[in-house]
């Protein structure tokens, strides 16, 4: 859990250049989730801060200097709007995750392993397949001896055969196993052949073990905000596209990128079309001819633009491919927003 340094912490650190992680263990984590980027942002901006390059975005091993909020909010008017996304550390269009997927990284890998050791019954082992609703069961003796895997398809086998009713006659003896720093795709064409995949951690012992099952989870808790903020993205180029005057558009891109087009806007520049409330005073009546041309008579404009800048912090967290999936909470926002896209597009 996140805890919040003392108001004389955070004055001390303005104006300092420290590593990212330093700046998370100041707060008391180690990790950049959605909760504590939120929470290490907004506690930065109630103390008149924030950091450059943005430590939500920047590589994990990137240093980032503490500055006052205004400065940053300076930056961005200076240049369109577009800084946190945009070059060096920061993301570009179409950015590739950061960081590798490790087989490690799924919960299944380091959740346990029900197994039943080399002596016991074949009814031992069938009875756990079937009360915990399993399709294969290690025998493992201690937590690093493997004998092999019991499936229903080897039982099956075993009495097709009219071998003896017995452990070793029933067993898989060369399973699929997986060291947990290994690469997660590099592991898919095994899973989907054995159905599973054993993982071990250094010491050799046994940690977890990976089904095609734990695979579609992760695929709908880790890719699904991929597309669903792509297609968010996709509605509203379309309508902002076809609704709003170009040299609007213009007028929150960048200097050395004043198109006109709605293709060469990122999030924070959407937000800027339309917030009635931004900073910059110069786009506040820009942006109420924005909204106007849309012509949503019935969409709250406030909650609109709130929602769309959650989007935009969701889809810089994403961008980097983090371990850890993103919260019921927000992914239950993403839904909610793209859902409201769905009937206005």
């Amino acid at each position: 859990m996140s805890q919040p340094p003392s108001d004389e912490r955070l004055r001390e650190l303005q104006g300092k250049k420290i590593p990212v992680s330093e700046l998370l263990a100041i707060f008391g984590t180690r990790v950049r989730n959605d909760q504590s980027v939120l929470f290490i942002t907004q506690t930065l901006k109630d103390a008149g801060l924030s950091t450059l390059p943005d430590f939500a975005n920047c590589n994990a091993k990137a240093d980032v200097h503490v500055v006052p909020f205004e400065s940053v909010v300076e930056s961005e008017e200076e240049s369109g709007g577009q800084e946190e996304e945009g070059e060096g550390d920061r993301l570009t269009p179409g950015a590739l995750p950061q960081q590798s997927f490790r087989i490690g990284d799924l919960p299944a890998a380091h959740s346990g392993v029900d197994c039943v050791p080399s002596e016991a019954l074949v009814t031992q082992a069938t009875y756990l397949m079937r009360t915990m609703n399993y399709s294969q069961v290690p025998v493992i003796d201690g937590r690093t001896t493997l004998h092999g895997v019991i499936t229903w398809s080897s039982v099956a086998k075993m009495y097709e055969t009219n071998a003896t009713t017995t452990l070793a006659n029933a067993l898989v003896d060369d399973p699929p196993i997986a060291d947990w720093r290994q690469d997660f795709f590099s592991l898919l064409p095994i899973i989907c052949e054995y159905g599973y995949v054993l993982v071990r951690d250094n010491s050799g012992q046994f940690t977890g073990i990976v089904t095609g099952a734990d695979i579609t989870e992760r695929f709908d808790a880790t890719a699904w905000p991929f597309f669903v903020v792509g297609e968010i993205e996709f509605r509203l180029r379309k309508c902002l596209g076809a609704a709003l005057d170009p040299d609007n558009i213009r007028a929150v891109q960048m200097k050395n990128k004043k198109t006109g087009q709605i293709t060469d806007l990122m999030f924070n520049g959407y937000v800027k079309l339309l917030d009635g409330h931004q900073q910059n005073p110069a786009l506040r009546p820009l942006a109420d001819q924005n909204w106007q041309a849309l012509g949503w008579t019935g969409v709250d404009r406030v909650q609109f633009v709130h929602q769309l800048d959650r989007v935009r912090e969701v889809r810089n967290m994403i961008a980097h491919f983090e371990p850890e999936p993103l919260s019921k909470r927000l992914s239950d926002e993403l839904r909610q927003f793209v859902g409201l896209l769905r009937q206005l597009t």
